[in-house]
């Protein structure tokens, strides 16, 4: 997602696209050093890590290759980028203004793309997850959260379990535990956390749910983002996303809180304090999200979940900082705006 908590400044040859957690990739070239000067080595770049390459200092006579680091290149696409965000948004309004199940059908071809794509990541490392057990029960998931409610999700998702844990028997035991355990994880992390994006859509408002809760999270990236690259000098998170900062977190509460008040003034009949805790909340909720994520790509050390959205990268990047807002977003719009 455009980064959430926004991000540091730019510096020169960075792009200051959304959600790149990148750092700038040289362009290496080799060419003689003088030799009197000493030249700086680029270090090579680790995978998905957006921390600045690091440099060593290399003479004639040292034994290391002198090379020279040129600007790096852009990181995201940001015009692709923005287009992609609109058509996506235009997509999930025009679905939820026509006809509420066509967000459901939408929604639930979105979540089976983010379990391939996750899926795929983890068997790009050392991990296994049956996938045929999890699409079907991101299937099965969703239909029992819109037909049962919260009971038939819960119930869904232990069935998908069982079936994950009882798929990968076939396999032998050879990494059991850690492919039964990743597995389980896919299906907590997406479908089950996706699920509550369609206990809001049940209610006769649902379509007014679903608006507050993407809107706000919407309003958490892009507030997060400009008050991190305008104001962002004090770094979030160092370890896994040095571009975020507490400058940009205080954008991300202030926009949420902005958008949602509206909606629970005018549209949900709830307090007129409650836009302002469900904000904040959100706020919280979808940078833990999103940072959540970059831990788990830095971990298996790629960059994107996918590469299907440009300038985005995958569905499953779009989708860090949602999946755990859906839940959070169910829960307080349970408590402050009831049914």
């Amino acid at each position: 997602m455009p980064p959430l908590g926004g991000r540091l400044a730019q510096a020169p040859g960075r792009s200051a696209a959304d959600g790149d957690d990148t750092g700038p990739v040289p362009i290496r070239g080799t060419r003689p050093a003088p030799p009197s000067a000493p030249q700086p080595v680029v270090a090579p770049p680790v995978v998905g890590d957006d921390t600045p390459t690091s440099t060593v200092m290399a003479t004639p006579d040292s034994g290391l290759p002198v090379t020279e680091q040129t600007p790096g290149r852009a990181g995201r696409n940001l015009p692709a980028a923005i287009g992609v965000g609109v058509g996506l948004v235009a997509v999930i309004v025009a679905s939820l203004v026509v006809w509420r199940p066509a967000f459901l059908a939408v929604l639930v071809a979105a979540i089976l793309v983010a379990v391939v794509e996750l899926t795929g990541a983890l068997r790009a490392g050392r991990f296994r997850p049956p996938l045929i057990p999890l699409l079907v029960g991101t299937v099965a998931m969703e239909a029992l959260a819109w037909t049962r409610g919260p009971t038939g999700l819960v119930v869904g998702f232990l069935i998908t379990a069982l079936a994950v844990l009882l798929w990968r028997l076939a396999d032998g035991p050879e990494g059991y535990l850690d492919d039964a355990a990743s597995g389980v994880l896919v299906a907590l992390y997406v479908p089950l956390l996706a699920g509550f994006a369609v206990l809001l859509l049940v209610p006769e408002d649902g379509a007014t749910r679903v608006l507050v809760f993407i809107a706000t999270v919407v309003a958490s990236d892009v507030g997060g983002y400009a008050a991190g690259v305008l104001f962002g000098k004090h770094p979030m998170a160092p370890s896994i996303s040095p571009k975020k900062s507490w400058e940009g977190m205080v954008g991300s509460v202030l926009a949420c809180m902005l958008v949602a008040s509206p909606f629970f003034l005018l549209g949900l009949d709830g307090p007129p304090w409650g836009g302002l805790v469900f904000g904040a909340a959100i706020a919280v909720t979808a940078t833990i999200g999103d940072l959540g994520e970059s831990l788990i790509k830095r971990d298996l050390g790629i960059k994107d979940m996918g590469s299907l959205l440009p300038g985005h990268g995958g569905i499953m990047d779009r989708l860090d900082s949602l999946l755990p807002a859906a839940a959070v977003s169910y829960l307080l719009l349970s408590l402050l705006a009831p049914v």
